[in-house]
């Protein structure tokens, strides 16, 4: 009997070594299993209508119906529809917008499917896989997966004129589309660890992360429908610090300014772009988190100090933060 065809085996791979059938097997389950999970808790959003309005995602996060999407989504709208899945669909009003962090809630009047879990965005790490589901140009239960390309950015968002930043957003090579925005960014567990957005217009897929502040603003908007929040007007990159200072200091890392707002509190302060930030408010900082922190309420016209490291020497300066308002 003539013995079925097979590739010849690799010499160099041992029989307990998985083939790349076996890998794109296991990625596509991976995949395969999250798309399910998340699919059902993912809507479409529309706010407005005609050429007023426009659309996005959203991510069901409660038993009770609230949903989490960007702050650009909703825009200045209060109300709009939500679409899922299964094919029903209900009226949502806004519950409440932070434009810092490009977060918003809605709450949708109607039945919703059971919640997503929330998974925590500090722990992923370069190169790990993620799963983006949304619903890009109205499609429902739209799917595509890549890796974390790099974690800790900041980034300007700009609205015509206006300028504001959305801090330690995840870069992922997952193709988004518009209308991804508000979707869910998940690992492989399907815990959603960042929420989509196209707001930076770079091309790039990047996601707002779910951590510890972000999941701080969201309860705040679920409970006061607004944040108020501080703004310095500081875009960063983690960068890593001159030998002699990380030994002085005793870390290695600091957080590069890539571009200072003009006419910020930071400008006003003296920051230029270039300037290596090594603490605020008496705080080493080394990721746009630990700025994030600091910006809520509290940072509001107090007096901060910030010292940073440029062209060789220490500088020290007072930026006061101011609140951050409006939608743009």
């Amino acid at each position: 009997m003539t013995e079925p065809r097979t590739e010849p085996s690799d010499p160099g791979m041992t029989d307990t070594e998985p083939s790349d059938t076996d890998a794109l097997d296991a990625y596509s389950a991976v995949v395969t299993s999250v798309a399910a999970e998340l699919t059902p808790r993912v809507a479409a959003l529309r706010v407005g209508g005609g050429r007023g309005g426009g659309t996005g995602s959203g991510v069901v996060f409660t038993e009770d119906g609230y949903v989490v999407t960007n702050a650009h989504v909703v825009g200045g709208w209060r109300t709009g529809t939500a679409a899922f899945a299964d094919g029903t669909s209900a009226p949502f009003r806004l519950v409440g917008a932070d434009p810092l962090s490009d977060l918003a809630v809605v709450r949708v009047d109607g039945p919703t499917p059971p919640p997503a879990t929330l998974g925590e965005a500090s722990r992923l790490r370069v190169g790990q896989l993620v799963v983006a589901v949304g619903t890009p140009l109205g499609l429902a239960g739209t799917v595509t997966a890549g890796v974390v390309s790099a974690l800790g950015r900041s980034l300007p968002a700009r609205s015509g004129n206006a300028v504001r930043v959305v801090e330690d957003v995840i870069q992922t090579d997952a193709a988004l589309n518009p209308g991804n925005s508000g979707g869910a960014l998940a690992d492989s567990r399907a815990c959603v660890v960042g929420i989509n957005t196209a707001v930076a217009g770079l091309g790039l897929g990047l996601a707002v992360p779910v951590n510890e502040t972000t999941r701080r603003i969201i309860g705040t908007l679920v409970r006061d429908g607004r944040v108020r929040r501080a703004f310095l007007g500081l875009v960063s990159s983690p960068a890593p610090l001159p030998p002699v200072l990380a030994e002085r200091l005793g870390r290695r890392e600091g957080l590069r300014l890539v571009e200072v707002v003009p006419g910020s509190p930071a400008a006003r302060a003296g920051l230029f772009a270039g300037d290596v930030l090594l603490t605020v408010g008496g705080q080493a900082v080394s990721t746009a988190q630990s700025v994030q922190r600091l910006m809520f309420a509290e940072a509001i016209g107090k007096d901060l100090p910030i010292t940073v490291w440029r062209r060789g020497a220490l500088v020290d300066v007072i930026a006061r933060p101011v609140e951050l308002t409006g939608q743009g």
